[in-house]
């Protein structure tokens, strides 16, 4: 059950709460007043604290700020014999999860606080899940030509630029993306990503601008495209360059006008939207094939940013080591393993033809079957290519 900290100058308070607390099953620990209490709570970590608000030394409302100051998520449930609104108001005001007036209403108290520790637990969940969803994200590297890209993303990420970004497949031309909207005001708002080369063609103009019912043989409902799911936030149109003519020529007029019109409808929708696009190929090259328009080019072009191959970063390869064994470690459940400087050295001499994202899978392979210490004979039996 849950820790809880009372903090009240009162003995025969702090006594019956402690009483009907460790009935309840949970742990407590007193404080006479204010400084007391916060000693303690230094000291230990604490699920829930309940604090009077009129003590000497030390009141409650000097605790909350005091608090406030240290960052604490922990819950204070505020009580007192001499509250009133205005009282319950200010306290909530500095952060109290609740005010109780004396005499106290026990189940009331109890209800309290098991909703006080549901809350601290979902907010504990919520920076956790944000933790990993970071780390997953983060972009690992501090070579030259790494620093430049994030050097690029940090200027260019506040405005509502579009940007190209070119690069080999696998060297996380999506996170560049992915940052680019984290570092910028539509951060709060949708990121919407479209594979162009995995959607049919004949289907890639119903995805992106979405359609009516009736609209083709399937479309049995009305449906939103991704620029309208996207609204108010950013999309981005990985592999750009495999998306057919007739499709550029419409993501053209929206990016023109910010308006869309699904299929089989002639109502024009109003977007606000960032576009992000990504390509593998040579845009310029296939303009002058004939398949890729040169206005459309332009239009996504404001900002190129380049990412580099990993055999282009090489001395990063220790830092994204050191990253992936332990984000792979823990999905596997398995305790981080080390990799010797030989064996790192013998990674920096492979040729990565499939950068980021080949290099991932071969620091998993070498985890699952590598020893406990990965070495540069591991590295050799499980990391080249096989013949």
């Amino acid at each position: 059950m849950a820790k809880i900290l009372v903090i009240d100058d009162q003995r025969s308070i702090r006594n019956t709460l402690k009483d009907i607390l460790e009935y309840e099953s949970h742990t407590v620990e007193l404080a006479e007043d204010g400084e007391q209490g916060l000693e303690r709570f230094k000291a230990d970590k604490y699920d829930v604290i309940l604090c009077d608000i009129k003590m000497p030394n030390m009141d409650g409302m000097e605790v909350l700020d005091h608090l406030h100051k240290e960052n604490s998520d922990t819950p204070v449930i505020m009580i007192s014999g001499h509250g009133n609104i205005d009282t319950a108001v200010e306290a909530i005001k500095k952060g109290a999860y609740d005010f109780i007036e004396k005499p106290l209403d026990l189940n009331r108290m109890l209800v309290t606080i098991r909703n006080a520790i549901e809350k601290k637990d979902l907010v504990t969940e919520t920076k956790v899940l944000k933790r990993k969803v970071s780390k997953t994200y983060d972009m690992i590297g501090e070579s030259e030509p790494i620093l430049r890209v994030k050097t690029m993303i940090d200027k260019v990420a506040p405005t509502d630029a579009r940007v190209l970004i070119t690069g080999e497949n696998g060297t996380g031309k999506e996170l560049v993306a992915r940052w680019l909207h984290e570092k910028s005001n539509r951060a709060g708002k949708p990121f919407i990503e479209v594979n162009c080369a995995a959607i049919p063609s004949e289907l890639i103009e119903s995805e992106l601008f979405g359609h009516e019912k009736g609209a083709f043989t399937s479309a049995h409902k009305q449906r939103k495209g991704k620029f309208e799911q996207a609204n108010g936030g950013t999309i981005f149109l990985d592999e750009i360059g495999d998306m057919s003519l007739p499709a550029q020529a419409k993501v053209l007029r929206a990016l023109q006008e910010n308006i869309v019109s699904r299929v089989g409808s002639d109502k024009d929708i109003k977007v606000d939207v960032r576009v992000l696009a990504a390509t593998n190929k040579n845009l310029k090259e296939e303009i002058a094939k004939g398949t890729f328009r040169e206005d459309l080019y332009h239009r996504i072009s404001v900002i190129l940013i380049h990412v580099p191959a990993l055999n282009d970063r090489k001395d990063d390869i220790p830092l994204l080591t050191d990253h992936f064994k332990t984000i792979i470690c823990d999905e596997l459940g398995m305790v981080p393993k080390n990799f010797t400087d030989d064996a790192i050295e013998e990674l920096q001499t492979i040729n990565w033809t499939g950068n980021i994202r080949e290099f991932r899978n071969v620091i998993e392979r070498l985890i699952i079957l590598g020893q406990e210490t990965i070495t540069k004979a591991d590295v050799l039996a499980y990391a080249r290519p096989m013949n």
